[in-house]
């Protein structure tokens, strides 16, 4: 086994020993508008769920390597909204070309050719073409170092009607066909190996502490 200690490791050597291991990470799709109503999109993997009670997701946000903000986290921080998309197969070209390092100015949406649609709950547009977005307020941010942790409330959850059944709230999962971020640099991956287990319950154990039997 071998051990690194993560306080004199430096950090691009821990951000690549970290997103090697942590896979697969699922990647939130982020619109945003800024105050002046410039429109922006990208993608973020250091994202998840957090709780249905409130019902929050976490993204992890690097700074610009001068310590701003990305334009994300810069308009997320200004106007407390934002919207998580969840990327398919389909559209992870688009997806890809949104990580552009482009100025502030420059609107993704636009110049990809992504169509939106406009939110129920909040001003930025989700993805026309997600299968799931989902519209948040910004719940809290925690300043950490060279990134900004955001944690947001959802507020309205759509999910395309080809996925979901309304009157039992079961989704078809595989059928969204979504993939999510892998280690290396550029390598995606998508969820077509799957095995189930059912949770176990304490109260069906026996006391014979070997799960053989």
């Amino acid at each position: 086994m071998a051990h690194f200690d993560f306080s004199k490791t430096q950090t691009q050597d821990r951000y690549k020993l970290m997103a090697a291991a942590i896979t697969p990470r699922p990647i939130a799709w982020v619109t945003s508008v800024s105050a002046a109503g410039v429109r922006n999109a990208a993608p973020y993997s250091f994202f998840n769920m957090m709780s249905a009670d409130p019902p929050l997701v976490a993204l992890g946000m690097m700074r610009n390597p001068d310590g701003t903000h990305k334009d994300s986290a810069a308009n997320i921080l200004e106007t407390k909204e934002f919207v998580v998309n969840l990327v398919t197969k389909a559209d992870a070209a688009a997806m890809n070309f949104t990580s552009v390092d482009a100025p502030p100015d420059y609107d993704e949406l636009a110049e990809a050719g992504i169509a939106v649609e406009a939110s129920l709950t909040v001003a930025p547009p989700r993805i026309a073409t997600a299968p799931v977005a989902m519209e948040c307020r910004l719940f809290e941010a925690v300043e950490a170092r060279a990134s900004t942790v955001v944690i947001g409330e959802v507020l309205t959850f759509h999910v395309a009607e080809a996925f979901v059944d309304t009157e039992r709230l079961h989704l078809d999962t595989l059928g969204m066909d979504l993939v999510a971020r892998m280690h290396g640099a550029g390598c995606y991956a998508q969820s077509t190996d799957l095995f189930q287990m059912e949770r176990p319950q304490y109260s069906s154990l026996s006391s014979d502490p070997d799960p053989s039997g």
